[in-house]
């Protein structure tokens, strides 16, 4: 297992997790993930994070090609989440470290995960900072971006920012920075990771990336805990614009309705409502829950400015697969979207309202009633489910703009 030199005498010493498809217990990470931890060599040899704990021997072999692991002054703990932390103490157990740096709230974490008696850990603020010989380290704390615990940690003298869990993306390849990927495929990581990560912390991120513009630091390299290297300024510069973008959520001419169904006729009803958003000229994106994970739908997202749900009625409610994703999507927080609401019912007829309410809740605007209809959708209630996506098209175009 070789290291891979980012820059002159640091080293990335992670772990590729190619076999990955749950990341967290709660997202997907279809194209896997790797588990970034970073080397610096000179008069004190410093470790920034580790690996999740299955990967341990391929970090030890990692950083055995760069140094005896007593040899390790420091470890930096700039995140505790046990992907990050996983082996932090057989760390300390092989490398018996002079000194643990974490923030304030990571130490409390540290020692609720872990049994941390005798550890020389040193609790650092932003502002403080280390000097290691020809380098020093500042750290800033990050709260919230996106547990309470988190900081970056940046190195002057290589304009080099080690940035945990922010500007992260899943995906697992042999490849280490931005620049050797297609950037379609890393803008499609980035999307995903923020939309279901860190999207609720979006007005965190636009102060972060406010502060760090006013504190005036020269940075020409990313170095997250997951996923690829941003390496040189102008690709710094497009992931800052990007992560920009994504937490402003400017409204977007894009749809994407979101159903389940029973015996198809909300299925049916989907797609009349889609082909009212097609002809007025806004891209809609059907998906279907028991076929499209959740994170998935949060992906794409991601993209659309209009959110559309149907359900039946089910137990004078809705389908267990809506409220999941009803559910999880208000822990996400978007903000700036329009919403609507379809369905079909036998009986009672809940579905719409139930929708409605939840979208209410979540502060969509609700430009036009929703559709119910009975049973089996006729002529008559595909032409107000078409209706209803032309009206919709119309106040989504109103907001972009168009």
């Amino acid at each position: 297992m070789h290291p891979v030199e980012i820059k002159k005498d640091v080293f990335w010493v992670g772990a590729v997790d190619y076999t990955s498809r749950d990341f967290h217990g709660y997202s997907l990470s279809p194209q896997g993930t790797t588990y970034n931890t970073y080397l610096v060599k000179d008069e004190k040899t410093v470790l920034f994070d580790t690996v999740k704990s299955n990967f341990l021997d391929t970090m030890l072999c990692r950083m055995s090609n760069v140094t005896e692991l007593e040899k390790v002054d420091y470890i930096v703990c700039n995140h505790l989440e046990p992907d990050h932390s996983g082996c932090l103490p057989k760390l300390v157990e092989l490398c018996k470290p002079e000194k643990i740096f974490c923030s304030p709230l990571g130490k409390r974490s540290m020692q609720a995960h872990y049994d941390t008696e005798g550890w020389p850990i040193e609790v650092v603020k932003t502002g403080d900072s280390i000097n290691i010989g020809s380098r020093d380290i500042q750290f800033i704390e990050t709260r919230m971006l996106h547990w309470p615990d988190s900081m970056v940690s940046y190195i002057p003298q290589d304009k080099l920012l080690i940035c945990n869990d922010i500007f992260g993306q899943n995906i697992s390849t042999t490849e280490r920075f931005v620049d050797e990927v297609d950037r379609a495929v890393v803008e499609h990581d980035m999307v995903e990771y923020y939309h279901n990560i860190v999207l609720p912390f979006s007005p965190l991120v636009l102060k972060t990336l406010d502060a760090i513009a006013e504190m005036g630091i020269e940075i020409d390299m990313l170095a997250p805990d997951h996923g690829l290297i941003f390496r040189g300024k102008e690709d710094v510069q497009w992931c800052f614009d990007k992560y920009r973008e994504f937490a402003e959520q400017a409204w977007k001419k894009r749809a994407v309705i979101i159903f389940d169904t029973m015996w198809h006729s909300t299925e049916k009803m989907a797609y009349a409502v889609a082909e009212g958003f097609e002809s007025e000229g806004v891209p809609v994106r059907i998906m279907h829950l028991k076929t499209d994970h959740h994170s998935a739908v949060m992906t794409e997202l991601g993209r659309a400015s209009a959110v559309v749900f149907g359900s039946p009625t089910h137990n004078n409610g809705i389908l267990p697969e809506v409220a999941k994703m009803l559910t999880y999507m208000k822990g996400l927080r978007p903000q700036n979207r329009i919403g609507g609401a379809f369905g079909s019912f036998g009986w009672s007829g809940e579905c719409v309202k139930s929708l409605s309410g939840s979208l209410v809740d979540m502060g969509f605007e609700m430009p036009v009633d929703g559709v119910k209809i009975q049973f089996v959708p006729t002529h008559d209630s595909f032409k107000k489910c078409y209706e209803m996506g032309v009206e919709l098209a119309k106040a989504l175009k109103e907001k972009c703009g168009d």
